[in-house]
């Protein structure tokens, strides 16, 4: 029985195409406008700001919940949740910020939430509130993925925002 040698050189056998490259292999850029994602530092201290807000002003929603003032209790009550319902919603809301605030969870804490702030419109809507009261938490979502997305560089390539004309 006669051995054929494989020929390596098939464009099929080549791993390069498909390489994905890591943070540790990706080469680091030494221009002084980027930063080292090589993202521009602009749009990188700009994404940092949105989020820093994000988390804070989320942060400052979570503790009003666990600590119910009553100016919260009021609001709540007014929204037709069950009190007993709030401190749990503080929790679940502290865990999608935190989820958020860490840089290796930050896009499964967009989504939580996003799916937190949903609800927030839903609920909102419900009892007939105002319209800035429901169009509030869709402008916040927005802060809280317009944070990830300019800080992120992976975002870029998923969700490719183009100018006209390009």
């Amino acid at each position: 029985m006669s051995t054929t040698p494989i020929d390596n050189s098939s464009p099929f056998l080549d791993p390069a195409p498909y390489a994905v490259s890591s943070p540790s292999t990706r080469p680091v850029e030494t221009h002084a406008s980027t930063g080292s994602h090589g993202i521009p530092k602009g749009r990188l201290v700009t994404g940092r700001v949105l989020t820093a807000l994000s988390v804070l002003f989320l942060l400052f929603d979570a503790y009003g919940k666990l600590a119910q003032p009553k100016p919260v209790l009021e609001a709540v009550a007014r929204t037709g949740f069950p009190l007993h319902l709030l401190f749990g919603i503080g929790i679940l809301l502290l865990i999608c910020t935190i989820a958020y605030a860490v840089p290796r969870t930050a896009v499964l804490g967009a989504v939580l939430l996003t799916g937190f702030l949903g609800g927030a419109v839903e609920s909102q809507m419900v009892v007939g509130s105002p319209t800035f009261e429901i169009i509030f938490p869709v402008l916040f979502g927005i802060l809280v993925w317009a944070g990830l997305f300019l800080r992120e560089p992976r975002l870029s390539q998923l969700i490719p925002l183009r100018c006209l004309g390009r």
